[in-house]
């Protein structure tokens, strides 16, 4: 059988709070589908379909990651991705330490090295995507609201399994560490 996996640093509570009032302020409701708050994190590596027997082969590498002190991230604005033709509203995270790119490359190496993840060729941008767009919807050129301004620790790293419904992505984490 098949699971569809991510690998993801949580948000505390505070930063999903004011993510969601950004994504209530900015998303159009007739243009975006949003997500729910419980869903909101920075994605590390997408997997997508593996075999269930790799659930244990990722929590491995997870477990042997190099340890790291939670990541100290900033909401740096609202940003349309991609930027030509926008299919997600997220908000861009600022990593003045660099802490969450390098966890971003701890993690993407690992994966690859065990034959589990191809990483991507583009450079990792921190972000959370606070919405979707809707089928047909055209998204708007650009935002007219920013979120607010919020420094927070993220973390702990969770595996999640990712089930698709009717209603969108329902997440499931199955193993979590803390640095």
């Amino acid at each position: 059988m098949s699971v569809r996996l991510f690998v993801a640093l949580d948000l505390p509570d505070t930063a999903r709070a004011a993510l969601a009032r950004f994504r209530d302020a900015a998303a159009d409701p007739a243009v975006w589908r949003p997500l729910d708050e419980a869903q909101l994190h920075v994605t590390l590596a997408f997997l997508g379909y593996r075999d269930e027997a790799d659930v244990e082969r990722v929590t491995g590498v997870l477990r042997e990651l190099t340890p790291w002190h939670p990541a100290a991230l900033r909401f740096h604005g609202g940003l349309l991705l991609p930027p030509r033709r926008a299919r997600v509203l997220t908000v861009a995270l600022a990593d003045p330490d660099g802490a969450v790119a390098a966890l971003q490359a701890d993690v993407s190496d690992g994966l690859a090295a065990a034959g589990l993840y191809e990483p991507e060729k583009r450079p990792f941008r921190a972000h959370v995507t606070v919405a979707r767009l809707r089928p047909g919807a055209r998204p708007p050129r650009r935002l007219e609201v920013e979120p607010e301004r919020l420094s927070f620790a993220a973390g702990p790293v969770t595996l999640y399994r990712s089930r698709l419904q009717r209603g969108g992505a329902v997440y499931e984490p199955l193993f979590a560490r803390s640095g």
